[in-house]
């Protein structure tokens, strides 16, 4: 921030007091980067460029969300992979609002919910052993269809495809945590019995 005096002399801050935004938006790195594609006689793809020089802030916000200690570590993915996309589905185009948005929010929401009814469920008896299974596998199917509206959501420009890696990592990882905890169900069930 340089500021020119009337009699043009400039006056250069020492250091900057307050500042709470980026030095350059998104805007202004694909300004630049447009304006050297151009000197040099290079072809330039706006959206891409785009894309590659956009930080995921979505991301950023949601690792700052903490781990509870008293949840499944299944739990806490799944937490966090639903306010992933929620956070980034808001910023959706309008016109796919009613066909995804609601889809891929809706499949987060009823995974989490699953998981943690399966949760509450002792395994005191063979009924409610064979109830947690079947929640278990419905939070896998619902994570599975996640996966293709998501991927389906990207191919139609929805949500970008840096969005749509981060949603599959967060969904492999959720996937995998459940099923580590079918495991651990019944080897569980098998020493008991």
């Amino acid at each position: 921030m340089i500021q020119v005096s009337r009699d043009s002399n400039l006056k250069i801050p020492k250091k900057l007091e307050n500042y709470n935004g980026t030095e350059n938006s998104v805007e202004d790195k694909v300004a630049v980067k447009q304006a050297i594609a151009t000197a040099e006689n290079k072809r330039f793809n706006k959206k891409q460029v785009t894309e590659s020089v956009a930080n995921d802030n979505e991301l950023e916000e949601i690792n700052k969300i903490p781990f509870n200690a008293n949840d499944l570590m299944v739990i806490t993915v799944v937490k966090k992979l639903t306010a992933y996309t929620i956070a980034v589905t808001e910023k959706s185009p309008k016109k796919y609002r009613g066909v995804f948005v609601n889809r891929m929010q809706n499949y987060c929401l009823d995974t989490l919910e699953v998981l943690l009814e399966a949760n509450f469920i002792r395994m005191d008896a063979i009924e409610k052993k064979v109830k947690r299974e079947e929640l278990q596998k419905e939070a896998i199917v619902k994570l599975k269809l996640l996966g293709y509206v998501s991927m389906v959501a990207e191919n139609f420009g929805c949500i970008l495809n840096k969005q749509y890696k981060q949603i599959s990592l967060q969904l492999s990882e959720a996937i995998n945590l459940t099923i580590a905890w079918k495991k651990s169900d019944d080897e569980r069930w098998k020493k008991r019995s």
